[in-house]
């Protein structure tokens, strides 16, 4: 078997020690064998390449000694710790919350699937443009190619770069190759904001972001300054950097994913779902957008529309407690019953997390209710509080449904009790002063 075809086979199925090594071995044979020297330096970025940005979680922090938020009383829309609070996170179209923050449905944001600056067998396109010999015995007249046993594969110093970037088919690997695998100045910058940030010295992270960004725009810097300001709690100056990202990276799926984010945090469902359409144009295997636009429909008194959208998420072969969580809720309010309770025992069979648990006990309760079984719906709220004590709607529940039985003073002491786990939550309040009016 040629020796390049097996390189290039080992590369789609990400062997890339393998392939090293019989680039390396094709080098030695041909020093300046041009698409052996381009695959083996994407095979070296992509071994040691790890997309770190959806691993972080911008709204954990510690608030010991934070100076960094503006203000502590800020104008209402400006400010993402206030907008879940109140009454107006139970407005129409917007996602109940738990007091963590947490969805009441049990809906959970999926991971963003957004693919990288080209697949692998399109950057090796641009590498070659046929597999003969001749074709891969191009010299580029340059000593930067060579290089020497035990010491670096490319010697930097000596590239010219300006040369280089003219090179359509060798510019984007070898930046990948200097970002990843080498790393040198502007991306120095990044790191140093990274250790910034986990130092809780925010201000100076932000500075370096913005040096790098103006060193060179990058839609990760770019990420990484929003992150910052969702961290000091300043949305709006999130917002901003969203939109400059976008001029400069037009139609990117992560700077809209983000922009969506943040639109939804601020309870602007209609600008949110606004712009997850944007990104399912773009990319249209994106769970995330997928479900969002889905929960926006389901929230809207438009089930049987959600429905079609949490069906194409299952279709692409997404399985979670969470997934089929949402078809039960979607079945049970279009009226399909008979799907109704399939969807939520798979959700229980794949739920582990006893807060999911709970989430899905809590809406098999409204199954119970619809068919007019009140000692079912009792025990299934009995078995959410089993799973999640402080659930503070299933208290809540479970005291009307007490009440309806007459037990007046369970209800009540139910009722206390919610909203002493949950104090923004306005049913145990209205429900109690009618209780004690009464």
């Amino acid at each position: 078997m040629d020796p390049m075809y097996l390189a290039l086979s080992l590369f789609r199925r990400r062997h890339y020690d393998k392939c090293i090594d019989i680039c390396t071995s094709i080098l030695d044979r041909q020093p300046l064998d041009q698409a052996a020297w381009c695959l083996k330096m994407q095979a070296m970025t992509q071994r040691v390449y790890v997309d770190d940005l959806e691993s972080e979680d911008p709204a954990v922090q510690d608030d010991f000694l934070d100076s960094n938020v503006v203000a502590t009383a800020p104008r209402p829309g400006t400010s993402l710790k206030t907008t879940n609070n109140g009454l107006n996170a139970t407005a129409l179209g917007a996602r109940p919350r738990t007091a963590t923050g947490r969805p009441i449905s049990g809906i959970v944001r999926p991971g963003t699937q957004l693919a990288g600056p080209g697949t692998a067998l399109e950057r090796l396109r641009t590498s070659r443009g046929t597999t003969s010999q001749s074709a891969r015995s191009i010299r580029l007249g340059t000593a930067a190619m060579l290089t020497q046993k035990d010491g670096p594969f490319i010697q930097i110093s000596r590239l010219n770069l300006s040369k280089y970037a003219k090179n359509k088919a060798l510019n984007k690997p070898l930046f990948e190759y200097l970002y990843y695998h080498e790393g040198d100045d502007w991306w120095w910058k990044i790191q140093l904001a990274k250790c910034y940030v986990a130092l809780n010295l925010i201000r100076d992270a932000e500075q370096q972001i913005k040096s790098a960004i103006r060193q060179h725009p990058n839609v990760e810097s770019f990420i990484r300054l929003i992150r910052i300001y969702i961290r000091i709690d300043q949305p709006l100056t999130a917002t901003e950097v969203c939109k400059q990202a976008l001029e400069a990276f037009p139609n990117d799926v992560s700077v809209m994913t983000e922009l969506a984010r943040l639109t939804e945090a601020l309870n602007e469902s209609q600008a949110s779902v606004k712009y997850y359409r944007s990104i399912v144009i773009e990319d249209a295997m994106n769970t995330e957008a997928i479900a969002c636009i889905g929960m926006y429909h389901f929230y809207n008194n438009q089930p049987e529309l959600a429905l079609r959208y949490y069906r194409r998420v299952l279709a692409m072969g997404a399985h979670s407690a969470e997934l089929y969580n949402n078809l039960g809720l979607c079945c049970l309010y279009s009226q399909q019953l008979d799907l109704t309770l399939a969807c939520f025992q798979r959700a229980l069979e794949l739920a582990t997390d006893n807060l999911i648990k709970a989430d899905v006990w809590y809406n098999l309760s409204h199954v119970a209710v619809a068919a007019g079984d009140i000692a079912l719906a009792v025990q299934c709220l009995n078995l959410c509080l089993s799973a999640n004590s402080s659930h503070a709607s299933a208290l809540n529940n479970l005291a009307v449904l007490h009440h309806k039985t007459g037990k007046s003073h369970l209800a009540k002491a139910y009722l206390a009790s919610a909203r002493g786990h949950q104090p923004t939550l306005p049913e145990p309040i209205v429900n109690l002063e009618i209780l004690q009016q009464a």
